[in-house]
């Protein structure tokens, strides 16, 4: 029997691209082939479940674009017994104001992730929820490339999600602005780093000590 989540009013909402050739990790196509973005993809996707999940600090919803429907999705949710949810939106910001809503009906603070980040740890989330906890009402993990990694509320806050350059070096400091413009108190984890570029893969196989990229 499972000892009960430390966190059990939260919820960690993991963001993920169905992983379809070509349509994912598309800037790593300089150096890889699209079959091996695709796997690139598929393994850091893995990783952040398994790290989701093992972590044991509150339930865990996998958040599926386009659809819910594509086999890696079903059999994710067999494997670690979550739940699928269907993205909604038309970016970005759309898509996450839209989880935070939906989740936040039913728990009292929720945590969206990307599966892409190597570098977040089960401290950062407990870290993160615990924040919640305080008198923040945000929690965000900045990453090197101007964005963030993860992003924490316990109340939607729509402001946060409109009119952001999303995908660009940006991100973080027009969220930043935003915090102040409307007086929230928010917390911050330590600068994280994503998968993004070939320089980002190098990374992450130099991290895990692989001899090729393949």
């Amino acid at each position: 029997m499972k000892t009960p989540y430390p966190y059990p009013d939260a919820v960690l909402m993991v963001f993920c691209k169905a992983p379809v050739a070509g349509q994912v990790k598309t800037r790593l196509l300089t150096e890889l082939t699209a079959d091996q973005a695709l796997q690139v993809h598929i393994e850091l996707s893995t990783a952040t479940l398994n790290l989701a999940v093992q972590s044991h600090l509150c339930p865990v919803q996998l958040w599926c674009a386009p659809t819910i429907d594509h086999p890696f999705f079903t059999a994710s949710a067999q494997t670690y017994q979550i739940p699928l949810r269907q993205q909604h939106g038309a970016n970005l910001g759309a898509r996450m104001n839209h989880a935070f809503c939906s989740a936040l009906a039913g728990y009292s603070k929720a945590l969206i992730i990307g599966c892409d980040c190597p570098s977040l740890t089960k401290q950062d989330f407990d870290q993160a929820l615990a924040a919640l906890n305080g008198r923040n009402d945000i929690v965000l993990a900045p990453a090197e490339d101007g964005g963030y990694v993860l992003i924490g509320l316990n109340k939607a806050h729509p402001e946060l999600f409109t009119d952001i350059p999303w995908g660009s070096g940006q991100v973080l400091e027009r969220t930043r602005q935003r915090i102040r413009q409307f007086n929230l108190n928010h917390h911050e984890l330590k600068p994280q780093w994503d998968v993004d570029t070939p320089e980002d893969l190098a990374r992450y196989r130099a991290l895990n000590n692989y001899d090729t990229v393949a």
